[in-house]
């Protein structure tokens, strides 16, 4: 399995870290972006997560230097966690627009400068963040098999990815390819959409492409579901039918909200890994039984989480 050779674990939450950091402008970090981003750490560790999430292009590279802060003020936390972080996004730089830049030159570089913020020698996983309409496999290769012989990043994957562009791409490498990071929730529900219209009109509104679930299922390549929480709109002041399905559900099991919509993705065959993106220490918090119970959500339960969500029936 995966997660006995990368540190990804099978169905458990991940910790993202794009909320740290300050603001997305150039404006430096400050001591209290770093007291903010401790407190969302210390909250993801006594939650039980272990694995932390980053990309070079978040807070435009402040994510990963406040995290980096954290890294040398707590001696041992670097070999108690599992890094993360994704390349291949340019940001407009007033020449340019913004861009996906998947060239080995780009790549090797966004690598140094991401292990040189982090404070760290070794990345344990690389994503390749965007598909790069103009990118060349075997240019990708080039880079990945520099970066890990050199021993800068331990294991490589992708996010937003297809299964064709995982397919294509991995018939260049001569690493496996380990996780596949997407927008995945119960407030979007593509990913799941997609395998029950096919056949139907409906179809062709569903912008997923149909079999990258079970392609990922297939190669043993960890699905990570972005945007887990569904931007918090289900839980908090929400009186949805869906929230309180939510909320019906949490006070039964003797959990929270939050914990019920990761298990809806964690009770999915996939063991999808939920990907965290709350900075604030309660709502972390509120994830803690995703992390040490499994998901205890029946057959019917789930199909009453998803048909509610989507606001009619099946097809």
């Amino acid at each position: 399995m995966t997660g006995q050779t990368t540190g990804l674990r099978t169905g458990q939450p991940v910790y993202g870290c794009m909320g740290l950091g300050g603001t997305w402008d150039d404006v430096p970090y400050t001591a209290a972006d770093i007291a903010h981003a401790e407190a969302a750490v210390e909250a993801a560790l006594d939650a039980g997560m272990t694995v932390f999430d980053h990309a070079d292009i978040y807070r435009r590279g402040k994510s990963e230097a406040v995290f980096g802060e954290l890294i040398d003020r707590a001696p041992g936390l670097r070999e108690r966690i599992v890094l993360q972080t994704k390349c291949g996004i340019r940001q407009a730089d007033g020449r340019h627009p913004g861009m996906y830049d998947l060239r080995s030159s780009h790549i090797l570089r966004s690598v140094e400068e991401s292990l040189t913020r982090l404070r760290t020698d070794v990345i344990d996983v690389l994503l390749l963040h965007r598909p790069d309409p103009l990118a060349d496999p075997q240019d990708i290769a080039k880079a990945f098999a520099s970066l890990h012989g050199q021993g800068l990043v331990r294991h490589f994957g992708v996010s937003n990815m297809s299964a064709a562009q995982i397919t294509h791409l991995q018939s260049h490498l001569d690493v496996p390819l380990v996780a596949n990071q997407l927008e995945m929730s119960l407030g979007s529900r593509d990913w799941v959409e997609a395998g029950v219209l096919v056949n139907t009109p409906a179809a062709a509104e569903t912008g997923f492409p149909h079999g990258t679930v079970e392609y990922c299922q297939a190669h043993e390549i960890q699905l990570q579901a972005w945007g887990a929480l569904a931007q918090g709109r289900y839980t908090g002041d929400s009186d949805s039918p869906t929230a309180q399905l939510l909320s019906g559900l949490a006070a039964r099991k003797r959990t929270t909200p939050e914990t019920i919509l990761l298990w809806w993705l964690q009770r999915h065959p996939a063991r999808i890994a939920p990907v965290i993106g709350t900075s604030r220490p309660e709502r972390i918090r509120a994830c803690r039984d995703a992390v040490g119970r499994e998901p205890e959500l029946t057959h019917e339960e789930w199909y009453d989480l998803w048909v509610t969500a989507r606001g009619g029936p099946l097809p």
